[in-house]
């Protein structure tokens, strides 16, 4: 039921086309359809896994969280339906900006973030019908998950999905692989994460809105890994001088080492 028009993307774990569905008298709707690349729709676990988040997933019907409302296999392939946002991602748009050695101005880079907060509020505190919580973690906060819309708003996407990919990331012998430069300390040491490594992504996120520059970056991933364990970083007004002292004080706490010291929940950074 949906015809693909174009392939907008493609990872190690699924590609991305836009597509349409018809219906009675030339109804027609845009979407996006995530199909898992072949040779992991022969991984039982791996589709189980799929399966699972996208059914969570499904649940959050927020303004700030790309929707799902379909998966389905069609042959031997694996998909998943859901909104099409009409813009670029964050890390489109920095890339952009970066071209034209711009930054981002920062009335939008904090309105971005407050939006992505808004987002993973409600996703983490989301229950079940019977008012239990469904421990939603992102895991996979990244400028390429936070779509801007033409309009200007503001959407996470791949939500739940990310716990089926990093599963498959995890290897026996317990090495990561994955966006190594956005992941938070306790993720980077292969721990058990909770809420708050998500508010340290998007800490991170911020930080690259607000300097036009890349936090943990290096020349290999060891390094990286190495530099996020230890987060002995400078604040944000060190590459960007226009940054106030509060803003740079909000960032460097959504970015602390220890868990007690950064933000409780995201909506306490939101606000």
């Amino acid at each position: 039921k949906y015809y693909l028009i174009d392939r907008i993307a493609v990872g190690g774990m699924a590609e991305i086309f836009k597509a349409k569905t018809f219906g009675e008298g030339g109804f027609e709707n845009v979407c996006v359809i995530k199909r898992i690349l072949a040779h992991l729709s022969d991984n039982q676990q791996f589709v189980r896994m799929f399966l699972d988040e996208a059914k969570v997933t499904a649940l959050l019907q927020h303004n700030n969280v790309v929707r799902i409302f379909d998966f389905g296999k069609q042959r031997e392939n694996y998909f998943l339906a859901m909104e099409y946002v009409e813009g670029k991602d964050v890390k489109q748009i920095l890339r952009k900006l970066a071209q034209k050695r711009k930054l981002l101005p920062e009335e939008f880079a904090i309105f971005i973030a407050h939006e992505v907060c808004k987002g993973l509020d409600y996703a983490h505190k989301k229950t079940n019908l019977q008012g239990e919580p469904l421990g939603i973690i992102h895991r996979d906060m990244s400028p390429s998950n936070v779509l801007v819309s033409y309009s200007g708003e503001v959407k996470i996407a791949d939500f739940g999905i990310a716990k089926a990919e990093m599963s498959t990331y995890n290897t026996k012998d317990g090495v990561l692989k994955g966006k190594f430069e956005y992941m938070s300390p306790e993720q980077a040491r292969g721990e058990d994460v909770t809420q708050q490594s998500d508010i340290f992504s998007v800490g991170i996120i911020l930080y690259e809105m607000l300097t036009g520059r890349r936090l943990f970056k290096t020349e290999n991933e060891i390094k990286t890994l190495e530099k996020i364990k230890s987060v002995a970083i400078r604040p944000p007004s060190s590459m960007n001088p226009n940054i106030p002292q509060r803003l740079d004080e909000l960032v460097m706490k959504a970015l602390s080492k220890d868990l007690t010291s950064r933000y409780a929940d995201a909506r306490e950074l939101q606000q």
